[in-house]
């Protein structure tokens, strides 16, 4: 390659990269490394082709300046745990919203075939969610009490069982990437028609309204997280199908670190969901104008931390660089 196409071919990613340190504060630890080794990568190769050039001592310049940065970073500070929640879970929420949009697809289209195969046939809940549960529920719509499943247990029991179901349930969906991104779409496919028929299901028994207000109480948050683990596991499954210009190992152990961090940024949600649907699902006595204070108030803070937030921190990044 002549040295002019190579520098033509990089020039943006340095200046780029020139950015970083110029604020290093302004990125993760994960970004730093990442530029570096592309840095580090790019030196290689000028040293081989154009060890004479002064491509070649610029490039060895920007790496030994991020090299500095890297290991002056490398005990990392208990502000992290902050800036891990409010910058780099957001950031990897940006580079990764292509993936939120095909698991947020996925997971519609099949709540939308579990609501048109409940409609077709008043006994495919049953294939999904079991005779038992179906059975039991229609007992307790019986005895008046169609919520009466959120109310069997102990509050705090249930707060907990429920809890590390849902952050297993989200692992169990992101590491179903391993197995490319069909395993993920699989797993949201999966829930998506459990979700479809369940509610369809209550609508046939005249409980719709009653049902939307007690479900989505904690399946706002829970219903987000678990597509947002889907998001993670397209991600990881997509580092072995398009590696693009990096080996596919490369690709993998990129894909796995920035899928982690969005999957591990659920867990909250699933802490909160959990606790609601322990303690404040069971009670459908209160206002419905309450319960859907809650449930508004759930998907605000939703759309902002996973899509507003995102935006607003890569905006900001970007003006960060150019200063």
């Amino acid at each position: 390659m002549k040295e002019v196409v190579f520098i033509r071919q990089n020039i943006e990613k340095w200046r780029a990269t020139e950015g970083i340190v110029a604020d290093v504060s302004s990125v993760s630890p994960d970004e730093l490394a990442d530029a570096y080794v592309e840095t580090t990568s790019d030196l290689a190769f000028a040293q081989s082709h154009y060890p004479q050039s002064r491509i070649t001592m610029y490039l060895n310049n920007l790496a030994s300046a991020l090299h500095n940065e890297l290991y002056r970073s490398k005990r990392e500070r208990w502000s992290r745990l902050v800036t891990f929640w409010t910058h780099e879970v957001p950031l990897a929420m940006h580079r990764e919203r292509r993936a939120l949009l095909v698991s947020l697809a996925i997971f519609a289209v099949s709540v939308l075939i579990g609501v048109v195969s409940q409609l077709g046939d008043a006994e495919f809940c049953r294939v999904i969610l079991g005779d038992g549960y179906v059975d039991m529920t229609l007992e307790n719509i019986a005895k008046g009490e169609p919520m009466g499943v959120y109310g069997s247990e102990n509050e705090t029991d249930m707060f907990l069982g429920i809890t590390l179901n849902n952050i297993w349930v989200s692992f169990v969906v992101f590491a179903m990437g391993l197995l490319t991104s069909v395993g993920t779409g699989y797993y949201l496919f999966q829930n998506g028609v459990m979700l479809g028929s369940f509610q369809t299901f209550f609508f046939q028994q005249g409980l719709g309204t009653e049902s939307m207000l007690a479900v989505w109480l904690h399946g706002t948050l829970e219903i987000s997280a678990i597509i947002v683990a889907g998001a993670a596991g397209v991600v990881l499954g997509n580092g072995w199908l398009f590696p693009g210009t990096l080996s596919r190992l490369e690709s993998f152990r990129r894909g796995a670190r920035r899928s982690l961090k969005i999957v591990v940024g659920t867990v909250p949600l699933f802490v909160v969901a959990g606790f609601i649907e322990g303690f404040c699902t069971r009670h459908t006595e209160w206002p419905d104008a309450v319960r859907l204070t809650v449930i508004l108030s759930s998907l605000a803070f939703v759309i902002f931390y996973y899509i507003v937030l995102p935006i607003k921190r890569k905006n900001g990044n970007t003006e960060n660089s150019l200063v």
